[in-house]
């Protein structure tokens, strides 16, 4: 992963709050975080970091980067189109017997 930053000339006057809130606009913008992830990180409310971004003319997606732990979404609707299919061969089962056999 790459991120870029542009940090002021005067970075060694910033405090670390400041500091903290421009790393996570970045993040946001590059979507790498969440809009609430970043107002979790700066420690503002939701409606404060819109503010914030509005003054500076910032527009972010309001999708972050894809999961990559999630299941691909092919795989899911395949999945379900061969649920569909089942059911439509009547190869279902009771729900009663879906948890036979199964310790938990």
């Amino acid at each position: 992963m790459q991120i870029t930053l542009d940090l002021p000339d005067n970075l060694a006057q910033l405090d670390q709050t400041v500091m903290i809130q421009e790393i996570a606009i970045a993040l946001l913008q590059q979507n790498h975080i969440t809009l609430d992830q970043a107002a979790q990180l700066i420690n503002i409310p939701h409606s404060e970091l819109q503010q914030l971004l509005n003054s500076r003319n910032l527009v972010v997606s309001q999708t972050p980067t894809p999961d990559p732990d999630d299941e691909p979404e092919e795989l899911i609707l395949n999945s379900i189109r061969t649920s569909l299919q089942q059911i439509r061969e009547g190869r279902i089962h009771p729900v009663s017997e879906l948890w036979d056999g199964i310790d938990a």
